[in-house]
């Protein structure tokens, strides 16, 4: 079988199996939900004659730039989401192409929760990548523009947004070209903007371990009361 096989049989097998599992195991807290990685402080303080320890977890800032529609964006206005971003350019060979399409095999395969996820694509060549030319690409692949940015801006801004905010050159293990950044990884982040994982956006094994994360991310922001994620 291919790996675009692959994984088309992995997110329709593993997505109603994450749901099975968040209400199964909801009351039982046995779920490993994503884990945290970036901080920015750590405190302490005395509670009740114990030292405590709370961690600040890294949030990515705001940013705002204009997406394929010629709207001006901000990632404000998307409280409360789940967010998976990654980096692309239009003109790119490889591994762009792989990255959009299995983007719009995990956008297509949280249809039916879309108010709870956005994806958000940010391009490295935003000298070329004009409104008109992200609108070409995006209708190419058939992406839904509803919760789908394909994002252009200053690119100063766009990379250090990569760097500082999204720590691409940690991620990619230091190996970037900060002259260019040309990425595959998938970055998830929770309700709070906070990094919980990045991921191979070549990969079908790593792209259905993202839908059943973004599936536990969806239980960590409603842990406090019942939803139906799966609702019409």
């Amino acid at each position: 079988m291919s790996k675009k096989g692959i994984l088309g049989l992995l997110l329709a097998v593993g997505i109603p199996v994450t749901a099975y599992l968040i209400v199964k195991y909801q009351s039982e807290g046995v779920v490993d939900m994503p884990r945290h990685y970036f901080f920015d402080s750590v405190t302490e303080k005395t509670v009740k004659g114990k030292l405590v320890k709370d961690t600040v977890w890294h949030k990515v800032e705001n940013f705002s730039f204009t997406n394929q529609l010629g709207k001006v964006v901000s990632v404000d206005s998307l409280k409360g989401k789940v967010l998976v971003v990654d980096y692309f350019f239009t003109r790119c060979p490889n591994p762009c192409p792989t990255l959009t399409r299995n983007m719009k095999k995990m956008q297509d395969a949280f249809l039916k929760t879309d108010s709870l996820v956005h994806f958000i694509s940010l391009t490295v060549d935003p000298a070329r990548d004009s409104v008109e030319a992200l609108k070409r690409y995006a209708d190419k692949y058939k992406v839904r523009h509803n919760n789908w940015w394909f994002l252009t801006g200053d690119k100063q801004t766009i990379y250090k947004l990569a760097y500082d905010e999204f720590k691409a050159a940690t991620i990619d293990g230091g190996e970037v070209d900060t002259a260019f950044l040309h990425t595959n990884k998938f970055y998830l982040l929770d309700r709070d903007r906070v990094i919980r994982g990045w991921y191979d956006g070549t990969d079908s094994i790593a792209m259905a371990k993202m839908a059943r994360d973004i599936g536990l991310l969806f239980l960590e922001k409603d842990k406090k009361k019942k939803r139906n994620l799966f609702r019409k």
